[in-house]
């Protein structure tokens, strides 16, 4: 069985079920809404733990369960991405990243703020003009490390 076609067999179930991804995410637990949602569409990999309560939840078997808990293939979206909703955020970065860039170069230095060591907060903000979308994304930053450095030169690329 390819990851694919385990995703594709969850959300089968998901939709059979008719249940949201907050049932689901509070049912395996673990972990964040998002990285729970990215196991079930394998971009993340679960815990044991988080690989049985799946497994108890959706009816898997052993072998389904064990590819819940291998390292994905992450990245799955063509470039640019055609689904409107995720092109807005490539549209963003597009428009801003560079501006992000500086900003962030500026405050902490030389380096990359992190994917991995990350967080992501989404809240609704109700407003009468149409509800917004809040989103509070927080990475820890990681400065560029500059290998075989002597003297007077940096090893890092954080602020000085």
């Amino acid at each position: 069985m390819k990851r694919e076609d385990l995703t594709e067999k969850l959300l089968d179930i998901k939709r059979e079920n008719d249940w949201a991804w907050d049932h689901i995410c509070t049912t395996i637990g673990g972990a964040s809404p998002v990285l729970v949602t990215a196991g079930i569409l394998g971009q993340m990999k679960f815990s044991r733990a988080q690989a049985a309560a799946a497994k108890e939840l959706f009816g898997l078997t052993e072998v389904e369960t064990r590819l819940l808990q291998e390292v994905p293939y992450r990245g799955t979206f063509t470039s640019p991405p055609t689904d409107p909703l995720v092109y807005r955020f490539y549209e963003l970065v597009n428009i801003f990243g560079t501006s992000w860039k500086e900003l962030i170069q500026e405050e902490f230095g030389d380096g990359i703020m992190s994917a991995i060591d990350f967080d992501f907060e989404m809240e609704r903000l109700p407003d009468p003009n149409g509800d917004r979308v809040k989103i509070i994304m927080s990475g820890k930053f990681l400065p560029y490390r500059y290998y075989g450095a002597t003297g007077n030169h940096a090893v890092n690329g954080l602020k000085e």
